[in-house]
């Protein structure tokens, strides 16, 4: 499920969950395009030093990963349903205050 995320400046983002098909056949290439320098940087390292092995198991956490990080600079759902989804997944979305 897909979802929009923003944040207080107004920024929109799409947010995306559960397995990604991007990353497992493009590698590093959609955290890049994101912005997501950081996971791209971590990806890359890891997968060279696992001989490859690693590009496995990126596509099964990458967007979790991805989300925390958008929900830990300060980007919300949009909606609702979308807010209880992501809870629903495990990823903990603060209230605001």
């Amino acid at each position: 499920m897909n979802g929009m995320m923003k944040n207080s400046f107004g920024a929109i983002k799409m947010g995306k969950s559960g397995f990604s098909w991007t990353t497992l056949f493009f590698g590093i290439f959609p955290a890049l395009f994101r912005g997501d320098f950081k996971w791209a940087l971590i990806m890359f390292l890891i997968g060279f030093f696992t001989g490859g092995l690693s590009w496995l198991v990126f596509p099964f956490i990458y967007n979790k990963l991805y989300m925390n990080d958008l929900i830990t600079s300060g980007y919300r759902p949009t909606e609702e349903s979308y807010a209880e989804f992501l809870r629903m997944k495990g990823i903990f979305i603060p209230e605001l205050a």
